[in-house]
């Protein structure tokens, strides 16, 4: 994939600091949305799945692990 140029509005504080510190604001900034869209993402995903999840929980609650006796740890 190729690169995109977007603008971002900071605290000027915040910007002066990384420079000073020699930071990457471009490479901290597509990090941090990455992870904020990665974990949005499982949020939804979690969300649209939750009556599967809950009925495999009651159904591990009821009858225990699949193949659970098989297990040597």
């Amino acid at each position: 994939m190729g690169r995109v140029k977007v603008n971002l509005t900071i605290d000027s504080a915040v910007s002066e600091e990384a420079r000073a510190l020699g930071l990457n604001m471009s490479r901290l900034a597509e990090e941090a949305i990455a992870a904020a869209a990665r974990a949005e993402r499982n949020r939804l995903w979690r969300e649209e799945n939750r009556a599967a999840i809950e009925a495999y929980a009651d159904e591990v609650g009821t009858a225990g692990l699949p193949l659970a006796r098989y297990r040597s740890f």
